[in-house]
């Protein structure tokens, strides 16, 4: 097992990027033989992220399967060192488990199939690197991996939406994601900078986390330094994961994208912004995270109240999920401003789980999409009489959402509920209403579009494929394991919440 541990996060990279290189080669026109090596693929990826997060010893904890290739050595210092700790395992477990969901939903992709999964591939394989490297240099790249195929992903196979007063093309949706995540990557490369020079002028120029992390608890990095530099990573991060007011490209981004883009940008891209903040600011710059985590809970019971309020304005089903998607990644930002370790263990596990409800949502969603050319709640009624298996699985998505004991987004809500109760007590109150207003969204998406006698032209209606049946099917046993059972993932997620400076 030890030469498999050397080269196993190295693998997770490799993998996908592989992938994503070999279809390259894969002559044009060959959607269903390129959905085959893609799902293999996949399947591999998710192989490598399960042996990886099973085998990570919480017992031990800190990180491990560590290892390091000298890239740029001398004054720069920058190596592809590689690591998990119990925050990452959990991340990548998901990413694996989301891209292989969407590939395997992905049959519908005849457009230019190659080119779909050489980007999704590339995509995928950013995502992993964000999550394992040790290197600010190459979490910076990896970073940049991940969000950029995007603007290609959504601006060539996505959908524009006529709202008849008004059009959202895709072209808008892709355009605008691209101008505030860049926005966004030029704050964090700004403070990357600034903490390469700090260190440069400290005696250690290095891009190494450990080695700033280091740096950090010897006090080398003062408080007036960290105070200044932490919020261009709370901001620049913040963008990707939905903070408010940054969030407005990510509904237009959700509704433009095809299925399997939505399922990997909700489910897995918007944890790049939390686990950043995390990684890279708790990390590095504790003090600066204690004087600007006041601001940043804030910030998160806005997102969670405000992304509610708008979910229940909404009639496209994309935009309910994707404000919806707001409001939850406010929970996680939350968690972490509690600078709790009840509360911060309950963001990181909601990023989990909020990842693969959200997911699934969006592959039910497609689905519908799909056979019946719209996604407005007004005309979608009764289909739980044409789609029944769809309309079951996206109650349980659905009640997961709003927070019912059993399912997975319980235990996590419940989670930052207790620890922002014991840090910041009026904001609690304020994100417990947000919670019951996520309720009333979701029971009221459930009842317009599920419930009642259906249209009649709905009367040859089919329901989702077995594909994307036994997809959903696994998503949802995820979202009861982890309801009824956290404990695996919580064990892992409490190792890593312990090392955080400051929590």
């Amino acid at each position: 097992m030890n030469e498999f541990d050397d080269v196993a996060l190295l693998l997770l990279i490799v993998v996908p990027l592989f992938g994503s290189l070999s279809m390259m080669l894969m002559p044009g026109g060959q959607s269903k033989e390129s959905w085959y090596f893609a799902i293999f693929i996949s399947a591999l990826s998710l192989a490598l992220a399960l042996v990886v997060f099973a085998n990570y010893d919480y017992d031990e904890g800190g990180f491990q399967y560590l290892t390091s290739y000298e890239w740029l050595p001398g004054p720069l210092d920058i190596s592809l060192s590689l690591g998990i700790d119990g925050i990452s395992a959990p991340m990548v477990l998901l990413n694996g488990i989301v891209l292989f969901g969407g590939v395997l939903v992905s049959q519908t992709v005849k457009h230019r199939t190659r080119d779909f999964f050489v980007l999704l591939f590339a995509l995928s394989a950013g995502v992993y690197g964000v999550f394992v490297v040790r290197d600010l240099f190459f979490l910076f790249f990896f970073y940049e991996l991940a969000v950029l195929p995007m603007y290609l992903l959504i601006g060539f196979w996505g959908s524009s939406t006529d709202f008849g007063t008004f059009l959202r093309t895709k072209e808008y949706g892709a355009m605008k994601l691209l101008i505030f995540l860049v926005g966004g990557s030029i704050l964090v490369w700004i403070g990357i900078l600034a903490l390469y020079v700090e260190a440069s002028d400290n005696g250690v120029a290095t891009f190494s986390l450990q080695g700033l992390a280091q740096m950090a608890e010897n006090g080398q990095f003062d408080n007036d330094f960290q105070t200044l530099v932490f919020p261009l990573f709370m901001v620049g991060f913040g963008v990707l994961a939905g903070l408010w007011p940054f969030h407005t490209w990510s509904p237009d981004g959700h509704v433009a994208a095809p299925t399997a883009v939505s399922m990997l940008h909700a489910g897995v891209l918007m944890k790049l912004g939390a686990y950043g903040i995390i990684r890279v600011g708790m990390f590095l710059l504790p003090e600066g995270a204690d004087n600007w985590m006041p601001v940043l809970i804030t910030l998160g019971t806005v997102n969670v109240v405000y992304g509610a309020v708008s979910a229940m304005s909404q009639n496209d089903l994309k935009y309910i999920i994707g404000y919806s998607s707001v409001s939850h990644m406010g929970y996680v930002l939350m968690g972490i401003a509690t600078l709790d370790n009840i509360g911060l263990g309950g963001a990181v596990l909601q990023m989990f789980s909020h990842g693969i409800m959200t997911a699934l949502m969006f592959l039910l969603v497609g689905a519908i999409y799909e056979r019946t050319h719209t996604r407005d709640i007004s005309v979608l009624n009764g289909l739980a009489k044409r789609m029944p298996k769809n309309s079951f699985f996206f109650a349980i998505a659905g009640l997961a959402s709003l927070g019912l004991p059993g399912l997975s987004g319980f235990i996590a809500e419940f989670m930052v509920f207790t620890g922002a109760f014991r840090t910041y007590l009026p904001l609690a109150i304020l994100a417990v209403i947000g919670a019951a207003l996520t309720a009333i969204y979701i029971l009221r998406l459930l009842a317009r579009t599920f419930m009642g006698e259906p249209d009649e032209r709905w009367n040859d209606l089919t329901d989702s494929s077995p594909v994307e049946m036994s997809v959903g099917a696994a998503f949802v046993a995820i979202i009861l394991f982890v309801g009824i059972w956290p404990d695996p993932l919580l064990r892992v997620i409490n190792v890593g919440v312990q090392s955080i400076p400051g929590v």
